[in-house]
């Protein structure tokens, strides 16, 4: 079964989602802090890592300069032995981050590669962050679905490039909907990164579309009502 990762910026959810059983991991980036108003980078991640020790973790670093890129992961690394430094495939500026990666794994930083979209992108940095003690390769499914191709050949063609590193996952990141589950699960894809609205809707699976139906007619009645409206 795929692993299931949570992904947010919202202490109370993150927390909620920390304490259900069927979560692994969680990750997090600079734009959903940003989202629920965190101004203070390391205050947040130290307060979360005192309640999340056990399960993996992913916080990213923020600088566009490869150097400034290197010491935040160090010192990120540096707060939970459960802690994965986030890497961007490259900075704003194209520049790739290979040497960052190799230099990272050379003094044992678990390393979650994000932002990747394409296959040759993994076979550019798989020399370096095979070099990892533990790493992810995390690819945008949902940023590559979003573009009208189909993530699919690239996620499974993904999947057999990591397949002789035990070392390295691949993550379904940026998952849209409920069914991306179910796709990452069949391609036997180790990881996929929810948000809690996709996860409040894991009850679903498996409702009979006949009930579903019915439940949806209710729904559109009762707002009608609870709206007054009249013709």
């Amino acid at each position: 079964m795929v692993k299931l990762f949570a992904d947010g910026a919202d202490k109370n959810v993150m927390l909620e989602m920390y304490n259900n059983p069927l979560i692994s991991g969680l990750t997090t980036n600079p734009t959903l802090m940003h989202k629920v108003g965190i101004t203070n980078y390391k205050e947040f991640a130290i307060n979360i890592l005192s309640e999340i020790k056990d399960k993996s973790i992913s916080f990213e670093v923020f600088s566009d300069e490869l150097n400034i890129m290197e010491k935040q992961a160090l010192e990120i690394s540096s707060w939970g032995k459960n802690v994965y430094v986030k890497i961007p495939i490259t900075n704003t500026k194209g520049e790739t981050t290979y040497k960052l990666i190799e230099n990272l794994a050379n003094k044992g930083v678990k390393i979650n590669v994000t932002a990747i979209m394409t296959v040759d992108q993994i076979n550019h940095i798989l020399p370096v962050i095979k070099l990892c003690k533990s790493g992810y390769i995390s690819v945008f499914a949902g940023r590559i679905a979003d573009t009208g191709v189909d993530p699919i050949p690239i996620m499974i063609e993904s999947i057999n490039i990591l397949k002789p590193y035990p070392n390295l996952e691949l993550i379904w990141a940026s998952s849209r909907e409920l069914y991306n589950i179910i796709q990452a699960d069949k391609i036997n894809c180790d990881i996929i990164t929810i948000t809690n609205e996709i996860f409040k809707k894991i009850p679903m699976i498996g409702k009979n579309l006949t009930d579903l139906s019915l439940d949806t007619v209710k729904m559109f009645y009762n707002d009608a009502l609870s709206s007054g409206f009249s013709i």
